[in-house]
């Protein structure tokens, strides 16, 4: 009776954690698809042969000393977005990618996805490119959406990767077991009509 009562039990939670599996897999569906699409790209950034990620272009000078002043390269480098891309986007910085062994310097804004790369001792544009891979990257962590809604603390991302998290757990562990449960039930079965 022990036993039958044991089966019983595990049958059950095989029954609840394949229900659970089923309701977040459909209930995520939509986005585990970007997840996963988004990660792919991700993956590929640096092979897709400048698609998704610009190459990093070679300056004339690797020596520091050669190199103008960074607020003089930032200078040049809003001067040629606006110029060469658009007087209305904004030349909020986002980061400043130094790159001494290019001899070149990548000027990485704030508010869209346009990057310029400048030669460090002349200041003279190398490349002008947009950034996919952040704009990938965005949507891949959820971030996306606390640009478009302009939260000022990342709570979106925050909120989307601890569900989208929580979520992989539990697809991990109930799919685990949805495997490993009916090999321990029928191994069992099979002990017991041995014995």
């Amino acid at each position: 009776m022990a036993i039958k009562n044991k089966r019983q039990k595990q049958a059950k939670l095989l029954r609840i954690f394949r229900k659970i599996h089923r309701k977040t897999g459909a209930l995520l569906f939509v986005f585990f698809f970007f997840i996963s699409i988004t990660g792919l790209l991700l993956g590929w950034k640096k092979h897709s042969n400048g698609i998704i990620l610009s190459k990093s272009y070679q300056g004339t000078s690797t020596n520091l000393k050669d190199w103008l002043p960074i607020h003089h390269l930032h200078k040049n480098a809003c001067k040629i977005l606006h110029d060469s891309i658009s007087p209305k986007l904004s030349s909020k910085i986002d980061r400043i990618d130094i790159r001494k062994n290019k001899g070149m310097v990548k000027f990485i804004f704030e508010d869209h996805y346009w990057s310029i790369q400048l030669d460090g001792a002349t200041g003279q544009l190398l490349h002008i490119g947009q950034r996919r891979s952040d704009f990938i990257e965005n949507i891949h962590d959820g971030s996306i959406l606390d640009k478009y809604f302009e939260t000022t603390d990342g709570q979106i991302k925050l909120i989307y990767t601890s569900v989208m998290g929580l979520a992989l757990i539990s697809f991990t562990i109930t799919g685990f077991w949805l495997w490993y449960g009916p090999k321990r039930m029928r191994k069992k079965k099979t002990v017991k009509s041995v014995a």
